[in-house]
């Protein structure tokens, strides 16, 4: 008989682990940016990345939380991609355990841009905003159709952003024009992995109140809207190379183009089919990962061939 999962396993496992890959790599993206203009600060990249994950691990947690008390979860069709993690569904925890878990990771992380905050005043609004984002996206931002612009947001400028101010010299208040540019595809690959993932959960997501743009538009149109994102989020990585603001090295990130034309084919084809959509959510989490860590590769390429 196997043995049953620890209550310790089940909580790390609630933070939807295999997804938190996506906050170090966004993360390394303004790394890069400030490592390629000549600024570097070991310590202060480990605690930003692990207050960064913190945040993570709270939405992810939160947004379980409230799907269960709302009963969506109740009504999705989990995907290996999408409809939360299922450990409240199917009774393996508790929902205050759960709720309690969110809420004290939100605290660490908050804790830790205070620190930053003392050190970059020019962070303040960035934290603010931040912690706002992670706890309020859930019970509230979810209920207004522009809900995918807030984890772009979040992933994108804030936290591409972020990162590079915590490697600059203490009290900095100069963002690079090069790091707004590059936050911008990041930002919108992360607005549109929400997007694709929300239509196996368009049925669910009408009947317990949530309001976003997949329920706006309807699953076809969404469909098409996701491709038109994809071009978007190249654009905006060609457009600073061609402007000369960022090297042309991270053009290696359209490297994943073909991935993400398979994707778009399989989303276009099968938005009415969750079961046969799997496959092209898989695609698109290799675009959304790979197409900034490539970013990130070029850039470190480019500092050191310069």
């Amino acid at each position: 008989m196997e043995a049953k999962p620890s209550k310790a396993k089940l909580m790390f496992l609630e933070t939807r682990p295999q997804f938190l890959l996506l906050t170090p790599i966004a993360f390394s993206v303004g790394i890069a940016v400030a490592f390629y203009q000549g600024n570097f600060n070991g310590l202060h990249l480990i605690l930003a990345l692990i207050g960064s994950i913190l945040a993570h691990v709270t939405v992810n947690v939160i947004n379980d939380y409230y799907d269960y008390i709302r009963g969506t979860d109740k009504l999705t069709r989990r995907t290996p991609f999408s409809g939360g993690s299922g450990m409240l569904p199917e009774g393996m925890l508790k929902p205050q355990d759960v709720f309690k878990l969110g809420v004290g990771s939100l605290i660490l992380g908050l804790l830790i841009g205070v620190y930053f905050i003392f050190k970059y005043q020019i962070l303040i609004p960035i934290v603010i905003l931040a912690g706002f984002l992670v706890y309020a996206y859930t019970p509230i931002l979810t209920r207004i159709y522009i809900t995918e612009l807030f984890p772009g947001i979040g992933f994108g400028p804030l936290l591409v952003i972020g990162a590079y101010i915590t490697q600059l010299s203490a009290g900095s208040s100069t963002i690079s024009p090069a790091v707004i540019w590059a936050s911008i595809p990041v930002g919108i690959l992360v607005s549109n992995l929400l997007w694709v993932n929300e239509i196996p959960d368009y049925e669910a997501d009408i009947k317990t109140g949530r309001k976003h743009g997949v329920i706006l538009l309807g699953a076809k149109r969404a469909s098409r809207a996701y491709v038109l994102f994809l071009a978007l989020a190249y654009l905006f990585i060609i457009i600073p190379v061609v402007l000369k603001i960022l090297p042309i090295h991270i053009l290696i990130s359209l490297l994943t183009i073909p991935v993400a034309i398979k994707a778009s084919q399989g989303v276009l084809k099968n938005y009415n089919q969750p079961e046969k959509l799997i496959p092209s959510l898989g695609q698109n989490i290799l675009v959304v990962l790979g197409t900034p860590a490539l970013m990130t590769i070029g850039i470190v390429i480019a500092t050191f061939t310069r």
